[in-house]
């Protein structure tokens, strides 16, 4: 055995769980991969900038998929691949970055705690689009809308007409849609994703929805435990978004009202359009790793050793591209066609509430638009069912990669892995449930921000340990190995190099970013500190985003102590890679071999393997 066991470092050595299973398909890596961009979360307020240039970002994010998102993404596929392990016990690459695995495993479950809202909101307008009337169109706003004035609804059913509201009209009706205001109905008629509103609201409705969507989940992994029986409902599942995703945008380009120039400008912006989009374009590369981290370790450790990781790599990112800009598309004929209304939030003395308002334009806006089709019923119904069927993706993708990274690292977890998962699931359901009031569908902005300048830096960490840490030769040898090909050195020089600085220049050069990062983590520090009705996400963000990332340093000292010799031979011993070998055995006897032969080479020279990087 030419690979060191964890028995040398004074720990149990690593036990792979030999009945984890495959992919049923080595296209299931690539459907799941692409499905990474249902990340519906990135409707953020960079999301929104990014509508107004359209296109112009193509080239930014071509460039960007070029030097960080596909090289991080073949890092993070090589990781699982290789390692046939979840984004914990892959750091068997570097034990004492180990607690990078542990800040994911909050990360991931911090994400499941409020992203069923993106699931509960689209099940909602699916129910009500099955009415005879919808209600978010000029015959059913009647329905409930008693409190509005008959001059009110005269204007929210001409919402493009000039007519110049009263002086004793509502002013947030000014600025709003009717689809958008439906599901303030919800909350006593609350101004929705307003953080600052008097009164907190239970919404019975979005309970239940939230209740059938973790339902939905649970039937998913009661009866298709196995990997290769849920990747079959994966894929048919992202099959069918993607082209629901393609009929929508071929409706949507042919909107009522819907000018040709707004299908030219969005595909052939103007150089301003350009220069502008330089700055936002990185920031939207971040969904192609999908909510929380690590989720494509998890993804590559189902592909058989040999899957060719490069190419599907980038198969994956420029789908994901594709899906990105289809998305984009909708929310840019949404603004367009509601374009008095976006100016009027521009000047609205509720900037806030707009902005917020705007970032769930995908979901509430889009429904006025279909209203006023032809068979708006059936447009409805397809929208929304496209959305809650990719919102069910992304968390069932998730859900399985956080607890497969649990079941790979706790031995004794796996001879219980229904007993966990339903577990697992019951809390998340419970804890999801204050998503379902107007203070929860607000504050969980924090929790999605914290978690996206998270992934970030936990990606710069990646960087370091694999490529400075495990080394630069290293990791050549063993990709180079297991796809059985050559990998430029310059290929891993970029890697070691230039995709760390292109993540450090998008949080430290980019002006505007770094800005627009800065308002918002201080607005997010604000509202932890000073919202004395808003308990529970301050307690969530402590446990799930803050203190987790006490384990970095703190499992350092731990695997630290628990190791002899000076403090050298101690960070030494912990920076090893332990038990670092493919799952199964034929595969295994041929890598040390490949070991063996590498050190009889340079056997002349030694060369100290721990100190190498």
């Amino acid at each position: 055995m030419i690979y060191e066991s964890s028995y040398d470092s004074g720990r149990l050595p690593y036990k792979p769980d030999l009945t984890r299973g495959y992919w049923a398909k080595p296209s299931d890596f690539i459907f799941t991969g692409i499905s990474l961009v249902f990340r519906l979360d990135t409707f953020s307020l960079a999301w929104s900038l990014f509508t107004h240039v359209g296109c112009a970002s193509i080239l930014p994010y071509l460039i960007s998929l070029f030097l960080f998102v596909v090289p991080i993404f073949i890092m993070q596929s090589f990781l699982g691949q290789f390692s046939s392990s979840g984004f914990i016990s892959a750091f068997r690459i570097a034990p004492l970055f180990k607690g990078i695995g542990y800040v994911s495993l909050a990360v991931n479950f911090a994400v499941l705690t409020y992203y069923s809202i993106y699931a509960a909101v689209p099940l909602f307008y699916l129910i009500n689009s099955l009415r005879p009337t919808l209600p978010w169109s000029c015959d059913g706003i009647k329905e409930w809308s008693n409190d509005f004035s008959k001059t009110e609804l005269r204007h929210l059913c001409h919402l493009l007409s000039n007519d110049t509201p009263p002086s004793n009209f509502s002013w947030y009706l000014v600025h709003e849609i009717p689809s958008n205001l439906y599901i303030g109905t919800l909350f006593n008629n609350t101004i929705l994703y307003d953080g600052v509103v008097e009164g907190h609201y239970f919404s019975w409705q979005l309970i239940l929805c939230t209740l059938t969507v973790w339902a939905i989940i649970t039937g998913l992994f009661y009866n298709w435990n196995k990997v290769e029986k849920l990747s079959s409902f994966l894929r048919y599942g992202i099959f069918t978004v993607l082209i629901l995703l393609l009929i929508t945008v071929i409706r949507f380009s042919f909107v009522p009202k819907n000018h040709w120039n707004s299908f030219y400008n969005f595909f052939i912006p103007d150089w301003e359009d350009i220069t502008d989009s330089i700055s936002n374009a990185g920031i939207f590369t971040i969904s192609a790793f999908g909510v929380g981290w690590g989720t494509v370790i998890s993804l590559a450790s189902f592909n058989k050793f040999q899957t060719k990781i490069i190419q599907n790599s980038w198969t994956i990112c420029l789908s994901q591209m594709l899906v990105f800009f289809a998305f984009a598309y909708i929310v840019y004929v949404t603004d367009t066609y509601f374009e008095d209304i976006k100016e009027n939030y521009n000047e609205s003395r509720s900037e806030s509430y707009a902005t917020i308002s705007h970032m769930w334009a995908l979901f509430l806006s889009t429904g006025s638009v279909m209203a006023e089709m032809s068979w708006p019923n059936l447009w409805c119904i397809l929208y929304f069912t496209m959305l809650l069927i990719a919102a069910l993706i992304t968390m069932t993708i998730s859900l399985l990669s956080t607890l497969q990274s649990l079941f790979d690292e706790f031995e004794i977890l796996r001879y219980q892995k229904n007993e966990v998962t339903f577990i697992a699931i019951g809390v998340l359901t419970l804890s999801s449930l204050y998503t379902c009031s107007n203070k929860g569908t607000f504050f969980h902005f924090m929790i999605s921000n914290d978690t996206m300048v998270t992934q970030i830096s936990l990606n710069l960490l990646l960087l370091l340990v694999v490529l400075w840490i495990y080394g630069r030769v290293r990791f050549q040898r063993d990709i180079e190995f297991m796809l059985n090909q050559g990998i430029a050195t310059w290929k891993i020089y970029m890697l070691r190099f230039v995709s760390p600085l292109c993540l450090i220049s998008m949080l430290l050069l980019n002006f505007n970013f770094f800005i627009s990062q800065m308002v918002a983590l201080g607005i997010c520090a604000f509202q932890h500190i000073f919202f004395v009705d808003s308990f529970l996400p301050v307690i969530v963000a402590l446990f799930l985003i803050v203190l987790p990332w006490l384990f970095v340093p703190g499992y350092m000292m731990y695997i630290i102590s628990q190791t002899t010799g000076t403090v050298k031979t101690r960070f030494r011993r912990c920076v090893h890679p332990v038990d670092w070998y493919p799952l199964e055995m034929e595969n295994r006897i041929r890598y040390e071999q490949v070991m063996r032969n590498e050190d009889m080479t340079h056997q002349l020279n030694p060369l100290d393997e721990e100190t190498e990087t």
